[in-house]
Parts: structure tokens; C-alpha cells; sequence
């Protein structure tokens, strides 16, 4: 079993750290904020008191952080992961960070030796609790298929080309989740208006052609009003930012990505930013009111 150093213990960390370490690896975990990470104590794995601490002879150190800043801050800034690690050790990034971050990251790190996988995820909160994330990796192959037993304790694993092509997928992950939860939140506000009963076309679209994860669990987070946050709506804000980006960069217009860019940007500017992305449903009730 590799030692595992896993840095950002938040809402999708701190059960992925818990799942490595029930799987048998020795898992040394840091936080920021470190009561997230002592809660893991209870689950076999050994807080640390600083992320140098953490990855201090460690084979494998993965970051799931909140932006590419902190990743780069992680790596390379002042008491920075990367003075404690050694040649032949795995950093890998399963932040969502912006595509060229994370080119640069493994240029550095590729000249000290240290290999480097952007392996971004999707799932949510729940995958990550259940071990079913989606892990979108981009990389060498071969460091890849020795990462493989370390992401079989996480989720299912595909390889999507090189360095960065984690990023890639991850933003048309984001694009996808993004665009659906609007359109469920105003199918369902449709339906109401109209004096439909939600709760039942709900169940009526389950298993047809418009049935998705998103109906299922983001509908039904709609439809209770629970919108404590899986996925929080700042951060899906930052994910189509950094999608619009590569697509201005690549000189392509994404009519959809730029509708649901504004549509979060207002939600957050409402004062939710906090709330799950699937609080949209909020933002567009309150459009329909006004």
C-alpha cells in the first residue's frame, strides 16, 4: 500500500481521504481549517499539522483544493509540498483548476522529477461518500495505470489524454451540470405555474428520455427546498468562468455556457453563493416573480 498524502478535506475530500484509508492506504491528511481534517481521525487516517507534514516522504500527494491559486500556493509557495517530495512521487490534482495551471504545475514538477495527473471529479457529494466518483484523468498513461489501485478506492477511472485533458473534461462536466439544473429547475417551475403536481412529474419523467442524475437527485433537492450545499453555487460559477475562458481562447462562442454563467453570477450576487448549485431554482423562482 502507497502513503498517501491528501490535502483539502472539505465537503468531497474528507470522505475521499476516508475511503483511501479504509482501503488500506496510509492516508496523512491536512487542512486548512483542521477540525475537517481531525474529524478523520475516527476513519484510520493521520491528521497532520501542515501540508509540508503531510507529504513529508509520502509516494502520492493529491490536492483538492478549492482553486488553481491555492493549488500553486500548496505546491510551491512559502513551506510549499514540494521541497518534501521526492523524485519518482505522484502529485496528483483532483481539483478543479484552470487547464493551463495545471500544464504549468506539471512543467515544474516534470523538471524536479515528481510526475503529475490532473484528475479532476464529478459525483458530488454523495459519490465521493459512496466511492462512485467519476475521476477524469489527464497524464502519462503509465503513471496513470500505477494510480489506478489509489482511484479504485474513490470511483472509476478514464484516461483522457494528456496533462490538462482532466481539466478539459471536468469543464464539460460543469457546462453539462450547469445548463441541466436550469433547465430541471424550470421544467419543474413550469409544471407548478401551470398547477401541475411537481412531485409527480417528477416521477413521470424518471426512466424517460429526459430522466438524468440531475433530475433525480437536483429535482428532488428542488422540490424539498434543501439546498445545504453538495456543490456549492460559487464554485460552479468559477468552473463556467474558467469554461468561457478556454472557449474565448479557442475563438468559440457557447450560447448556453454564457446563459448559465449569467444565471449563477446573479445567484451569487443574490447572496447564495453558499448554497448547492441546485439552488439556481431559487434565482430563476424569483425572476418568475418579478
Amino acid at each position: 500500500m502507497s502513503l498517501i498524502a491528501f490535502i483539502g478535506t472539505g465537503i468531497m475530500g474528507a470522505p475521499m481521504a476516508a475511503n483511501l484509508a479504509r482501503h488500506g492506504h496510509e492516508v496523512r491528511a491536512w487542512n486548512r481549517t483542521r477540525g475537517k481534517a481531525e474529524a478523520l481521525a475516527a476513519q484510520g487516517v493521520l491528521v497532520a499539522g501542515s501540508a509540508a507534514e503531510a507529504t513529508q516522504g509520502a509516494d502520492i500527494a493529491i490536492l483538492m483544493v478549492s482553486t488553481g491559486d491555492v493549488a500553486d500556493a500548496v505546491l510551491f509557495g512559502p513551506g510549499g509540498i514540494v521541497a518534501t517530495l521526492s523524485p519518482g512521487a505522484i502529485v496528483v490534482v483532483m481539483s478543479s483548476i484552470p487547464v493551463d495551471t495545471s500544464r504549468a504545475q506539471a512543467a515544474r514538477l516534470a523538471a524536479l522529477g515528481i510526475d503529475y495527473v490532473d484528475a479532476p471529479v464529478s459525483g458530488g457529494e454523495r459519490g465521493a461518500i459512496a466511492a462512485t466518483l467519476s475521476i477524469m484523468a489527464g497524464g502519462d498513461g503509465a503513471v496513470i495505470e500505477r494510480l489506478r489501485p489509489i482511484f479504485a478506492a474513490m470511483g472509476r477511472t478514464t484516461h483522457v489524454g494528456p496533462v490538462g485533458s482532466g481539466q478539459l473534461a471536468k469543464l464539460a462536466n460543469q457546462l453539462i451540470v450547469g445548463v441541466t439544473i436550469g433547465a430541471v429547475a424550470e421544467a419543474l417551475l413550469l409544471a407548478e405555474a401551470g398547477g401541475a403536481d411537481v412531485v409527480a412529474v417528477r416521477d413521470a419523467l424518471i426512466g424517460g428520455f429526459a430522466d438524468s442524475t440531475i433530475l433525480r437527485q437536483h429535482g428532488e433537492r428542488m422540490i424539498q427546498g434543501n439546498f445545504v450545499p453538495g456543490g456549492h453555487a460559487e464554485v460552479q460559477l468559477k468552473d463556467l468562468r474558467t469554461g468561457r475562458a478556454v472557449a474565448d481562447a479557442a475563438g468559440i462562442t457557447l450560447p448556453f455556457q454564457r446563459l448559465a454563467e449569467r444565471l449563477y453570477a446573479d445567484m451569487v450576487a443574490d447572496g447564495r453563493p453558499l448554497l448547492d448549485h441546485s439552488a439556481l431554482y431559487l434565482t430563476l423562482k424569483d425572476r418568475m416573480r418579478g
